[in-house]
């Protein structure tokens, strides 16, 4: 079977975002959704990555809109704190829906 050309594919499905899809920022933006914020290390931990894997996927989301850092001193060591912004949470919720129509067949 031969691919079919993007000019040939059916539009976009609503509310999938590209930035959000790529497994560990999807895996991000589901730690982040029912937090208010998560320091850096725990959602290292959480997700099992290294520091500089994080760090760049972060990265990718916060010039995105997605994810604000804050950083804090804490123990007399700064630590960085995470939040999904509104837009994100909004945009993470959408990526959500839209999987859940791709798979439903509605997509």
């Amino acid at each position: 079977m031969t691919p079919t050309p993007d000019t040939e594919r059916p539009a976009a499905v609503a509310g999938f975002d590209q930035v959000i899809h790529a497994p560990v920022r999807l895996r991000t933006c589901a730690a982040l959704d029912p937090v208010r914020e998560i320091e850096f290390g725990a959602l290292q931990s959480v997700l099992g990555i290294s520091k500089s894997a994080l760090s760049k996927h972060i990265s990718v989301l916060a010039d995105a809109g997605y994810v604000e850092q804050r950083r804090a001193v804490r123990d007399t060591r700064q630590r960085v704190w995470l939040r999904l912004t509104e837009t994100g949470r909004t945009s993470y919720r959408g990526h959500v829906a839209a999987l859940r129509r791709i798979i439903e067949g509605g997509g």
